[in-house]
């Protein structure tokens, strides 16, 4: 019986575990933190051991093949050894895609995936399709994989979860757009992070569409490197009347696959905003490519729902907007956050800076924002960046949602918008930025 070790005991770990024990093999996970009581109860369910706190050297190179959740960095001195000794490492992804023949419609991006994937599932459930959801959001992939069967799969996947695939073929590759962010797990390279982004399209066959932003000049420089075999489909809001994709043509969408021609209009769609627009354009194009019915795409993106922690609003208090974009972790994702708001802007940001280069948002801040309020456990660079255009005396410093909350209201008038898009990740002062969201609307309600 061959040996498979888990290395990480959380949503993607705990579901790799599972399926390798259905699959018959003999499994043993191990993290090196505290595995949470829902996963450490699952992992006893199945009766698959584990260990928590720290590595067990001996229960660890002896496997035939190591499955490392994402969070994981190539770089950990475990898998720097277990590489040195040449043990197969793999992706949760990798793994489970193994074991299932489902459609793969797979979303990558740095900005915008999480919305394009929920956009894709609602389109796919609304026509009547047996769709899971997983990867990067909601249940592990190689859970729903062990315990379900769907004919379709949606999933949302980050380039960390691409870094330790090479088999892994979706049916549907979307790539929302390309902009600076993880860096730090890639060397510092730009071209790392680019490269690893687009393992998602490489196993792609001529059958298999391409979907992806044709306006975003890192994805067109990178697709001029590289031949493709599969259906190329971009989306663009600067150019028209392409042979296949998606464009803007004045107050509508014109979204085309193969001979079939149909159209959206601006003001139909559920979510507002020029980055929405292109959200929603990958989403019917990956809709209208598996064979989705034009009447309910258009249904669909008029009824969709805003997702938690992306743009969404919290409650309006004294004529105040509070909204929460707690997603919002790098600096491309604020710029559009801040790019849709029409109102005075007070915002909240802060957080782990993961190499920001914050002078981009320059002129957004002077159009919009009359205060800021950080929220983290070192401010300096952002004190830095936007004294000079806000004011000193318009920039404090907090260090809790409740607190953030409570100085933005102080500085807020009515008619204006509390806007929570730290730019940054969640770490110094929370578990993730769903902890993060979720106290930032817990404060709000407390005003």
């Amino acid at each position: 019986m061959a040996r498979v070790v888990v290395l990480g005991g959380a949503e993607s770990g705990v579901g790799a575990a599972v399926l390798a024990k259905v699959k018959g093999f003999d499994v043993f996970l191990s993290d090196n933190g505290t595995i949470k009581d829902e996963y450490a109860r699952t992992l006893r369910e199945w009766n698959i051991p584990f260990e928590q706190g720290g590595h067990t050297p001996e229960r660890i190179m002896n496997a035939d093949e190591v499955i490392k959740s994402p969070g994981i960095p190539s770089t950990a001195p475990l898998v720097k050894a277990l590489a040195a000794q040449g043990t197969h490492i793999v992706s949760e992804i990798e793994f489970a895609s193994r074991y299932d023949s489902a459609k793969k419609i797979c979303i990558t991006g740095s900005n915008g995936k999480t919305t394009t994937t929920s956009l894709i599932h609602y389109l796919l459930k609304e026509a009547g399709l047996n769709v899971g959801l997983g990867g990067n959001i909601g249940k592990s992939y190689a859970y729903q994989v062990a315990t379900e069967k769907h004919d379709y799969y949606v999933l949302e996947i980050s380039s960390f979860q691409l870094d330790d695939t090479y088999d892994f073929r979706p049916d549907i590759a979307v790539i929302t757009n390309i902009t600076p962010d993880h860096l730090d797990r890639y060397d510092h390279k730009m071209e790392n992070y680019v490269r690893a982004k687009f393992k998602i399209v490489r196993n792609l066959r001529p059958e298999d569409c391409f979907i992806f932003d044709s306006d975003d000049a890192i994805t067109i420089e990178h697709l001029s490197k590289i031949v493709l075999q599969a259906k190329m489909l971009p989306f663009t809001q600067e150019k028209k009347n392409l042979d296949q994709g998606a464009w803007l043509d004045g107050n509508r969408i014109v979204v085309k696959y193969e001979q079939s021609e149909s159209e959206i209009y601006l003001r139909e769609l559920a979510l507002g905003g020029k980055h929405n627009i292109y959200n929603s354009m990958a989403a019917a194009l990956a809709a209208k490519a598996s064979g989705i019915e034009d009447e309910v795409i258009r249904n669909s993106l008029k009824s969709f729902s805003p997702i938690e922690h992306r743009l969404e609003p919290v409650l309006s208090i004294r004529d105040v907007m509070y909204i929460n974009d707690s997603k919002a972790t790098n600096v491309d994702s604020a710029w559009y956050a801040l790019e849709c708001q029409t109102k005075p802007v007070v915002w909240i940001v802060g957080g782990t800076d993961k190499g920001n280069d914050y002078s981009v948002l320059n002129d957004l801040v002077k159009e919009k924002v009359k205060a800021i309020v950080c929220l983290g456990v070192d401010n300096s660079k952002i004190h830095a960046a936007f004294e000079n255009i806000v004011g000193s005396e318009n920039i404090v410093d907090t260090a809790s949602a409740d607190a953030a909350v409570q100085a933005a209201s102080m500085m807020a008038s009515a008619g204006d918008v509390v806007l929570l898009s730290p730019c940054c990740a969640s770490f110094d002062l929370f578990k993730n930025y769903e902890d993060r969201g979720k106290q930032f609307k817990e404060a709000v309600r407390r005003l």
